[in-house]
Order: C-alpha cells, then structure tokens, then sequence
C-alpha cells in the first residue's frame, strides 16, 4: 500500500457512515504520532470523531506560512480543515464534515499536512 502522503483525498459525496473504531484503528499507525484522535460535541452530529494536531514554529510567521500552504493543499485536495493560528502555533482539525466523522480521505490530509508542514 503507498504511504498515505503520496494518495489523493477522495471528495466524499454523503451517504456512507463515518469510519468505525477498528478502521481508525488501522489507520491511525500510518499517520504522525502527534495526530490525536478526539470526539467532540458537535451541535449537527451530536458527537463527531476527528484528528487534530497543532504544529509549534518560533513565531507567528511561520505558523502562518504554513496555515497557508495547508490552505492550498485543502483547495488542491477538495478537503478542507478547520485551522486556528496562534503566535508560535497552528491548530489544525480534520474531519469530513459531511458525514460527521472520519474517512480515509481525512488521513490522506492528515499524511499530506505532515509531508508540507515538517519540511
């Protein structure tokens, strides 16, 4: 199987249950250990299951840098995160939002922010 930086997001399209416990299981070893997997309340889903991860730089500037270039890879990709940019920090959560859970797709992104972010 390629390393999961190197696939592509698939757009998910609705319809489909987000991914089980034993699946997020399976996945979450190919990811950087910094990825936690989190369920927060969610006013639409009840509860949803996401990854986050925030990135230390030394100043503003570069988390900011790189919230852009994850912006660009989130166009790119058709999957978008939610981000939030602090002095020296960058927040970044994932999690299909049509579903209201994880995908695949959503550690494909997680792989692919890594890949651009720890350059």
């Amino acid at each position: 199987m390629p390393d999961l930086a190197a696939r592509e997001c698939v757009p998910c399209r609705g319809g489909v249950p987000p991914m089980d416990s034993a699946a997020i299981a399976n996945l979450k070893p190919q990811i950087d250990s910094a990825w936690s997997v989190v369920a927060r309340p969610d006013p639409k889903w009840g509860t949803v299951t996401l990854l986050k991860r925030e990135f230390s730089f030394p100043d503003f500037k570069g988390a900011l840098a790189a919230a852009l270039r994850i912006g660009a890879l989130a166009e790119e990709q058709r999957h978008h995160p939610d981000l939030s940019v602090g002095w020296g920090k960058l927040g970044v959560q994932i999690w299909t939002h049509k579903i209201g859970g994880l995908t695949e797709s959503d550690f494909i992104f997680a792989a692919k922010c890594d890949a651009i972010v720890l350059v």
